[in-house]
């Protein structure tokens, strides 16, 4: 047995959701609140990495704030240090301001401008003046170099009063000390500020690559959840299918697999059920077809002999073989022989439908002439015609004479054909008979100028036992004639249809593969 080529409807994680005991439309839901569970949490993640982006931009604000003024505290402090250091060694550029005033002089100028200077510098470490509140590490600095400036600033009082040079050197390591508080300070913080520089950048990328990573991971997992929940319900649906259409066209020898606990294992059981009881009902109905194929055999050939023996007599009686019948007598032995063959040739109907469904026909294919088959059938309608008043005309195509088909079955579709026209077309009425070949097949057209047939019973009349309305009216046929050609063409390869309208008349063509050359 040929397997079954793998879908994704077979994958074990997509026929574990089937196996879930949820309806489809429970599943349907938590998928859709799944995604939007997923859409929501890379959402919130977005927010949380922007928030702590936006709260590492306002932290490094301040930071650079006051690494700029404590850098101006640094340069003042170094400026000061720096005075201190060349009017010791009486290297200050002041000696070039006043080239002709004496040293000392120039140096009691340079230390008055140092001491004004280290007056300034406490009032600098003081919020109002740095524009901000420093934390309380940096207070401890800052109040150290407030200390050491009012300590330097004393000793340059003194250094002015007394050039004394062990006084000098003191002031001059003070200022070095508060230089080096203030470096550190302002140090310190520049190192924070680019600390947090690198920090928030290397934040950044870290933020990046996982918000990147849980919306790439988010996508995966909704789309694998659309992928596994779809095919849940299209893997089934796909093997439901198949099995529908094989039981549309009779085959009832397989079941369909589907392990869903939802509504559509509900329908494949179903199918199943259903599949079985149709082929238990088949196989009844084929028995009881095979009775019945039995029974009519039987049946006609039973009512044959007696029947038989009824039309032998009754031309024996009208005959005067036994004795001469006066004319009442011979009118009801007409009626008895007309009677008799209506019943022979509905019992030879009736016999040939059901030897066509049970199969049993077989055709006897040979080359005939197809316009000698409707000279001979106008021959035999052509009588009743003209005692109706009917007039039947014959056009041949010589291009379609010869076909391959069983000439005693197409005979006797044409003399139906040509018997239901006759029958049904009003005194004065014609009947046009024609043969012609289009596109690679033969056509053979009975028309008729009698009352036209309802569009509602034009697919109707082929059935058994079933009849137009005009039919009925006449009560004359018993339903089967159409429905015997139709299947006798059809044994053919032809198909036979009816092309009519109420008031116009009817035209009933067939048609034949044509012969190959």
């Amino acid at each position: 047995m040929k397997r079954r080529p793998m879908s994704p409807g077979d994958y074990r994680l997509v026929r574990a959701v089937g196996r879930l005991p949820a309806r489809v439309h429970t599943k349907l839901l938590i998928a859709f609140v799944g995604t939007a569970v997923l859409l929501v949490a890379v959402g919130a993640l977005g927010l949380r990495v922007l928030a702590q982006s936006d709260d590492r931009v306002s932290e490094l604000g301040p930071l650079q704030e006051r690494a700029a003024a404590y850098g101006k505290l640094q340069s003042d402090t170094s400026n000061v240090r720096n005075l201190l250091a060349e009017n010791l060694g009486r290297k200050s550029d002041y000696f070039v301001v006043w080239p002709d005033d004496s040293a000392l002089g120039v140096r009691v100028a340079v230390d008055q401008a140092i001491a004004n200077q280290v007056r300034r510098i406490p009032a600098t470490t003081f919020p109002d003046r740095l524009g901000f509140v420093p934390p309380a590490e940096d207070e401890n600095v800052l109040r150290e170099i407030r200390e050491e400036s009012d300590r330097l600033s004393v000793l340059m009082d003194e250094v002015i009063q007394d050039p004394n040079e062990t006084v000098r050197a003191e002031a001059e390591r003070l200022a070095a000390e508060l230089n080096q508080l203030a470096s550190e300070l302002a140090n310190a913080t520049t190192a924070k500020a680019s600390a947090l520089i690198a920090d928030n950048a290397r934040a950044y990328a870290s933020s990046r690559s996982l918000y990147v990573g849980v919306a790439v991971g988010a996508i995966g997992l909704a789309l694998l959840l659309g992928f596994v929940l779809s095919w849940s319900v299209i893997g089934p649906i796909q093997r439901i299918d198949p099995r529908l259409a094989a039981i549309a066209a009779g085959d009832f020898s397989g079941r369909v697999d589907v392990e869903n606990r939802d509504e559509l294992g509900a329908l494949a059981a179903n199918v199943n059920r259903t599949n079985d009881e149709l082929r238990r009902l088949y196989v009844e109905l084929e028995s009881a077809s095979q009775h019945k194929s039995d029974f009519l055999a039987s049946m006609s050939h039973e009512l044959r002999t007696p029947l038989n023996a009824i039309l032998g007599f009754s031309q024996v009686l009208r005959e005067g073989m036994v004795g001469p019948v006066n004319e009442k007598q011979a009118e009801y032995l007409e009626d008895i022989l007309s009677s008799a063959n209506h019943l022979l040739a509905l019992i030879n109907d009736v016999l040939d439908l059901s030897k066509i469904e049970a199969g049993q026909v077989e055709l006897e294919r040979r080359p005939f002439s197809l316009r000698e088959a409707l000279e001979r059938g106008v021959v035999v309608v052509r009588e009743r015609a003209s005692d109706d008043g009917v007039s039947v005309a014959l056009e041949a195509d010589p291009a379609a004479d010869v076909v391959d088909g069983d000439e005693r079955r197409i005979q006797q579709v044409i003399f139906n054909l040509l018997s239901n026209a006759v029958k049904f077309t009003p005194a004065g009425g014609a009947v046009d008979v024609a043969s012609a070949r289009v596109n690679g097949e033969v056509r053979v057209s009975v028309a008729d100028t009698g009352p036209g047939i309802a569009f509602e019973d034009q697919e109707r009349i082929f059935e058994d036992f079933q009849q137009a309305s005009s039919g009925l009216e006449q009560r004359e046929g018993t339903g089967l004639g159409l429905a015997l050609s139709k299947r006798l063409v059809e044994l053919h390869g032809g198909r036979l249809w009816l092309e009519s309208e109420l008031g116009k008349g009817s035209t009933f063509v067939f048609s034949l593969p044509a012969r190959s050359s």
